[in-house]
């Protein structure tokens, strides 16, 4: 087995072979170890995960060699894969939380419209305005996090400059 696992790491590209390829078989040979005590279909379903595993991944690196660094993959189960590149536009947060906001606020008029209405329907009566305790609340809670976030890039963005400033001043040993 351990044979069909070295001969299937050919399918990588060179350059990802060299580097990872024997981490991979050693992992492999220490986990291959480890499984012969156990039964037959552990076993099997060792093997057939491993090897699929195997080829999957030498699919996405060549796909990768041949595409550029982070091509999208077509034949990926999950559907979706995390980059540590991806970032989120900068306006995704302003949307949230107005949309999150619209949600709170119809949730207070849903609350007013139910707290008018009588419990036995014989007449309904002019609908009441409702003092919003919950929003305001929200709104203290979203503008308090936002400072927060801005004091802490003002500081972080301030230790970044100061230390490259005194990473500059130190000079080199010979």
């Amino acid at each position: 087995m351990l044979f069909l696992y070295h001969c299937l790491l050919y399918f990588y590209p060179a350059s990802y072979r060299l580097e990872y390829g024997s981490e991979m078989t050693g992992v492999f040979r220490d986990l291959h170890g480890e499984k012969m005590h156990e039964g037959l279909s552990a076993r099997v379903a060792f093997y057939v995960g491993e090897l699929a595993g195997l080829v999957h991944g030498a699919l996405q690196e060549q796909t990768r060699a041949i595409a550029g660094s982070h091509p999208s993959i077509p034949f990926s189960p999950r559907g979706f894969l995390m980059r540590s590149e991806f970032r989120f536009p900068k306006t995704v947060p302003v949307l949230m939380a107005i949309i999150l906001a619209g949600v709170i606020l119809a949730i207070e008029k849903a609350t007013a419209v139910q707290a008018s209405l009588p419990h036995s329907n014989p007449q309904l009566p002019p609908i009441q305005p409702e003092h919003f305790t919950f929003f305001p609340a929200m709104a203290l809670i979203f503008f308090s996090a936002y400072a927060v976030a801005v004091i802490g890039w003002v500081v972080v963005f301030a230790l970044r400059k100061s230390g490259v400033q005194r990473l500059s001043d130190i000079a080199p040993r010979n």
